[in-house]
C-alpha cells in the first residue's frame, strides 16, 4: 500500500521539481540577459527581460497551489510557446536541431510538466473522496510554494553576484570623439559619435537620434551610397543582399566626411568599416587592449583578460553590445563581434537590432 502511495504521489513531486527547475531556467536566463544585454537606459528598457521568469513563476505558484488549473495552463502555454517560437525560427531559416534541443527545456517542458500536474490534480480529487484534509503543518503544508519562490531568488541572486561587480566598476572615461587604440598588431582611429557611431537607443537623446537610427542592418550600411544614397529602400538593389565588395564601394563609412561628424552624397574614402580580426584585436578593458585574438573559424576569440563594454571602443550606457564587421559569412549572413570576445558569430543581413551597432575606422 505504502509503494502504492507513492508511486500515485510520484507526479505531484515530479510536476513540482520540473516546473520549479523551469521557473530557475528561465530566471538564470531572464537575469542574466538583463544585464548583458538590457543594461543601459532606464528601467523599463531592463524588465522585459524579466517577463518570462515572472510569468512561471506564476504558473508554478498556481500549478503547486491548484495541479488542475495549472496542468490546463502549463500545457496550454507551454506548447503553443514552443510552437511559436520554432515557427518563427522556420521561417528565418534558423531551426536547427540545437535550437530544439536547446530551448525544449524552457518551453516544451512545460507540456510535460502540465500532465504531471493534471496527474496529481487527479490523484487529489480521489484523496479528497476518501475525506482527506490538508497537512496542518505549515512549513510542510507550504514547502512547494516556499521552494517554488525561493529557488528562483536563489538564481537571481546568484547571477546578480557575478554580474554586478562587473556592470559597477565599467571604465567611461565620457570622451566620445575620435579615439586612437592601438596594440595587438592593430593601429586604427575609430570614429567620433555621430553617423559613424551608431549608439542604437541612446535614452540621453530623446528623439533626436542620430542617423541611421537604432535599427541599423549589414545591408543598410553596405548599401548606404547605393541611389538614392541614404537608408531609404534601393530599387536597383531589390531582392538581393549585399557583399563584401558593395560595404568597401558603398558602405556608410565611405561617405563619413573626414572629422567624422557628418555623411556626405559624394565618397570621401576616409573611413571603412573593421574586420572580424581588427574589431577583436582592439576590445579592451580598463582603458587598455584586452590582447585578443581569432583563428577566423571558431566562435570565441581567446583574450590576455576578459574585455568589456568600456570606452575608448564602446559606451556603457548605449545599446549596442555587437558591432557589425565588414566581412560576410556567407551569401545571406554577416559577421558580428560582441564586446566580452565570447560570441563572435553571423547573422542575416537584411535584420537589424538596436544591439547591433557598428563603428567606422580609418588608418592613423
Amino acid at each position: 500500500m505504502r509503494d502504492s502511495g507513492l508511486r500515485r504521489k510520484l507526479p505531484g513531486y515530479a510536476g513540482a521539481g520540473l516546473v520549479i527547475l523551469v521557473t530557475g531556467l528561465w530566471t538564470f536566463w531572464g537575469v542574466a540577459e538583463m544585464y548583458y544585454e538590457g543594461w543601459w537606459g532606464p528601467w523599463d528598457k531592463r524588465v522585459p527581460y524579466l517577463v518570462p521568469a515572472l510569468c512561471c513563476l506564476a504558473l508554478s505558484l498556481l500549478a503547486v497551489t491548484w495541479p488542475r488549473v495549472g496542468g490546463w495552463l502549463l500545457t496550454g502555454i507551454g506548447g503553443g510557446f514552443t510552437l511559436w517560437w520554432w515557427g518563427m525560427r522556420a521561417r528565418a531559416g534558423m531551426l536547427t536541431p540545437r535550437i530544439v534541443l536547446g530551448t525544449f527545456p524552457v518551453s516544451g517542458l512545460l507540456v510535460v510538466t502540465g500532465v504531471l500536474f493534471l496527474l496529481e490534480g487527479r490523484y487529489r480529487r480521489q484523496l479528497r473522496s476518501q475525506g482527506w484534509t490538508p497537512d496542518e503543518r505549515r512549513l510542510r503544508r507550504y514547502l512547494r510554494q516556499l521552494l517554488a519562490v525561493g529557488v528562483p531568488m536563489l538564481v537571481a541572486l546568484a547571477v546578480s553576484a557575478y554580474w554586478a561587480p562587473v556592470l559597477l566598476t565599467r571604465d567611461d572615461d565620457g570622451d566620445r570623439g575620435v579615439r586612437l587604440i592601438e596594440g595587438n598588431g592593430v593601429t586604427l582611429v575609430w570614429a567620433p559619435a555621430g553617423p559613424g557611431w551608431s549608439r542604437g537607443v541612446d535614452p540621453g537623446a530623446g528623439d533626436e537620434q542620430p542617423p541611421p537610427g537604432p535599427n541599423v542592418s549589414w545591408n543598410g550600411i553596405a548599401f548606404y551610397g547605393v541611389e538614392p544614397v541614404g537608408f531609404g529602400p534601393k530599387p536597383s538593389r531589390e531582392g538581393r543582399d549585399a557583399t563584401t565588395e558593395d560595404m568597401r564601394a558603398t558602405g556608410l563609412c565611405r561617405y563619413l566626411s573626414a572629422d567624422g561628424s557628418m555623411l556626405r552624397g559624394e565618397p570621401v574614402g576616409v573611413w571603412r568599416m573593421p574586420s572580424t580580426n581588427e574589431i577583436v584585436r582592439s576590445l579592451v578593458r580598463d582603458g587598455e587592449n584586452a590582447g585578443c585574438t581569432w583563428d577566423g573559424v571558431s566562435m570565441k576569440a581567446r583574450c590576455r583578460v576578459t574585455p568589456d563594454k568600456e570606452t575608448p571602443l564602446w559606451v556603457p550606457g548605449w545599446s549596442p553590445i555587437y558591432y557589425w564587421s565588414a566581412d560576410e559569412y556567407d551569401e545571406h549572413e554577416a559577421y558580428y563581434v560582441s564586446y566580452h570576445a565570447s560570441i563572435i558569430s553571423y547573422q542575416s543581413k537584411p535584420w537589424g537590432n538596436p544591439r547591433h551597432g557598428y563603428r567606422c575606422v580609418r588608418e592613423p
